[in-house]
């Protein structure tokens, strides 16, 4: 006890009450158990951005030439679905704040009903490194889907517009895809509409934030031009909006069948 104990006492103790509460202990451990899951919650959604935005890259490099072939393209070394200031934005203004949103996301509905953790794991323990992969993976397959959606609809317009139109469907998809993406690492085994869509307003925030501003670099011309971006045909727009959505979707299905937790008990 923090304040009848004894100096003595309380230099032999490992825990100090400055309350003398003992109910104290339990909220204690709830908060920490709170704050311990929220930072993997911010692992997960940065690592599997950064590789999805890794798969992208890597496999549009890798494929360029087939690229070119299929879709007459004489520049080979054009064919990049995202350009270094994409990335920027992306890394430093899209996926910060909502990263930073889940720092305050509430505490699991059975947080006290879990076991201890076992402390000789770390955090890339159990399914981690999984749902962090193939998250990772399907974000930059949507991506690169949307580069190619981009280039094949736009057949017949000069090589360079074509491209553009491309990149900045990867851009757009990329960027909200991650946005929709944040649910799904609020909670890895029930569905988000169970846990609830609204009981984080600061997440909100940040998303709204976030997807207004890659709003902002699509319809305002002279930033339209600094970000090297093309106005988006109205006849991809639907399929753009269907990849956003797409991960939200197909994580929702892998809880059903418990796929997204399948390396946990490992």
């Amino acid at each position: 006890m923090g304040r009848v104990g004894t100096d003595v006492a309380k230099e032999a103790a490992d825990v100090i009450l400055t309350d003398d509460n003992f109910a104290t202990i339990v909220t204690s451990v709830e908060e920490g158990r709170r704050i311990y899951d929220n930072i993997l919650k911010a692992i997960q959604f940065l690592l599997s951005s950064n590789i999805g935005e890794i798969v992208v890259l890597f496999f549009a490099i890798m494929l360029a030439p087939v690229f070119a072939k299929w879709f007459n393209i004489s520049d080979v070394s054009a064919i990049t679905p995202l350009l270094a200031i994409h990335i920027l934005w992306v890394n430093l203004v899209t996926d910060s704040l909502p990263a930073l949103a889940l720092a305050v996301d509430p505490a699991e509905k059975n947080i006290m009903n879990r076991k201890p953790r076992n402390n000789s794991k770390g955090i890339f323990s159990g399914g981690m490194i999984y749902r962090v992969i193939y998250q990772g993976i399907l974000i930059g397959t949507i991506t690169l889907l949307a580069f190619i959606i981009g280039l094949s609809s736009s057949e017949g317009l000069p090589e360079a517009e074509r491209l553009d139109i491309a990149q900045t469907m990867a851009f757009t998809v990329l960027a909200l895809s991650e946005l929709v993406h944040v649910f799904n690492v609020r909670n890895n085994k029930e569905s988000i509409f169970k846990t609830g869509i609204f009981n984080n307003s600061k997440l909100l925030l940040a998303i709204g934030v976030s997807a207004t501003l890659v709003l902002v670099i699509l319809f305002v011309p002279a930033l339209r031009d600094i970000f090297s971006i093309a106005k988006l045909p109205k006849e991809n727009i639907i399929e753009t909006v269907l990849l956003v959505l797409s991960p939200l979707v197909i994580v929702e299905i892998l809880k059903l069948f418990k796929i997204n937790t399948l390396k946990d008990e490992e």
